[in-house]
């Protein structure tokens, strides 16, 4: 359960109303947010919060932006949803300028980034039948440890957590897991059968982990060797957050197959998508694949202004130029309460000292100096402000997880 003490009255009772008619498959910190703008959200009592958590990079482009609720407001007035059944107006361009943003031929459009990789799988099993030759049902999938691609049957059943496994079996067989970053054990791995390699080019949950700089260049390499699809999940990792429009362009190599989600609806819709080339989506055929909601004409037009923010490249330069800022004052922290850091741009993995703590009192004691953060696995708090943050604002937060720590040290005496 949620701790409730020195919360107002109005704040006890949203969180009780929560945890009462709510299932518990969330653990949230106590406050109860009625408003964001820019890095900001304001809870129901008026109080002020700098969001360094970003719905996990859906709100990279900041909250309630004027170019995006624009777009929202007018295609409210027209038409929200169709169904593929029909074209609709915002559906085509939205899915050119998102190819052309990747680089690639084709999209398929849906809704959850979960659902995105779920997709992914499908069509690089339906690659691995139809062009490559394997025998059906026979295909496997090579996947990294510690990975994190969503929570559905299929997704846990090649994760490693077993929190989100525990009693949800059985699982779906064809996938091989092999530690992140180790090209030889990817390599080991692949037989006759493997159609493809499913990596985060960071690994975002668990704990903003980066690959040994050769991972991603010997891994395209691999997988072209070897006649297998490289599928990148840059739902987090992607669209600026790591200071490039994919982090995947830090090594200079593109996937076969990008998998996008979260930053990709404005943090206003649900949008994802799988884009590659046509050798690949182009194997779809009527009613083998769908989503009622999937390129609905709201998240379309929505995903379309997103994109056409990224196109300028302004947010990505941000994020470098601040990412470095951050990463710079974080390191200072190193042997102050912190014993590492992690990440590229404005995304951080900041590992917290054990004996002040676990991450979660951290994350507390920074919600009590107006920060919103969220911990990972025990001993990590991940740092991922909105791209539009200012500076003044990223040393705001800063300086208020130096007192944090400050404060957690004066505890321990």
């Amino acid at each position: 359960m949620t701790d409730r003490r020195g919360l107002s009255s109005t704040q006890q009772q949203a969180i009780e109303q929560t945890e009462t008619w709510g299932a518990h498959n969330y653990l949230p910190l106590p406050v109860v947010i009625e408003s964001g703008s820019g890095a900001w959200l304001t809870d129901i009592d008026g109080n002020r919060y700098l969001d360094f958590l970003s719905a996990y990079s859906a709100v990279n482009f900041g909250h309630c932006h004027p170019a995006l609720t624009k777009v929202a407001a007018e295609q409210l007035q027209k038409v929200t949803i169709t169904s593929r059944a029909v074209f609709s107006a915002t559906y085509g361009p939205f899915i050119q300028a998102l190819a052309e943003l990747c680089g690639k031929e084709m999209v398929l459009p849906m809704n959850t980034g979960v659902e995105a990789v779920e997709s992914a799988i499908k069509l690089a099993r339906k690659w691995g039948y139809e062009t490559k030759g394997v025998e059906e049902r026979h295909a496997n999938i090579i996947v990294m440890a510690n990975n994190f691609h969503g929570r559905t049957t299929t997704v846990i059943s090649f994760s490693n957590d077993e929190t989100a496994r525990r009693n949800f079996g059985p699982f779906t067989p064809g996938f091989r897991t092999v530690p992140y970053g180790d090209i030889h054990a990817i390599a080991d791995e692949i037989d006759a059968n493997t159609v493809a390699v499913l990596a985060e080019p960071i690994q975002g949950e668990a704990g903003v982990i980066v690959p040994p700089k050769s991972f991603l260049p010997a891994l395209r390499k691999l997988c072209t060797e070897r006649n297998i699809l490289f599928i990148a999940d840059e739902i987090q990792s992607g669209l600026g957050r790591t200071g490039t429009t994919f982090a995947c362009d830090h090594s200079g190599v593109v996937p076969d197959l990008y998998i996008l989600g979260k930053a990709l609806g404005g943090g206003i819709m649900p949008v994802s998508a799988v884009v590659g080339n046509r050798d690949v989506l182009g194997l779809l055929h009527p009613g083998q694949h769908g989503s009622t909601f999937g390129g609905n004409p709201l998240a379309a037009a929505v995903g379309l202004a997103a994109i056409e923010i990224l196109r300028t490249g302004e947010l990505q330069q941000r994020s470098a130029e601040l990412g470095a800022h951050l990463h710079s004052r974080l390191k200072g922290l190193i042997g102050h309460g912190v014993d590492a850091v992690r990440g590229k741009g404005l995304w951080a993995g900041v590992d917290i000292d054990p004996y002040l703590g676990s991450a979660r009192s951290i994350c507390y004691r920074l919600l009590n100096r107006g920060v919103i953060a969220k911990d990972t696995h025990t001993k990590t708090i991940r740092l991922a402000p909105p791209l539009v943050i200012e500076r003044e604002e990223l040393d705001q937060a800063i300086d208020a997880l130096i007192d944090a720590l400050a404060e957690a040290r004066a505890e321990k005496g």
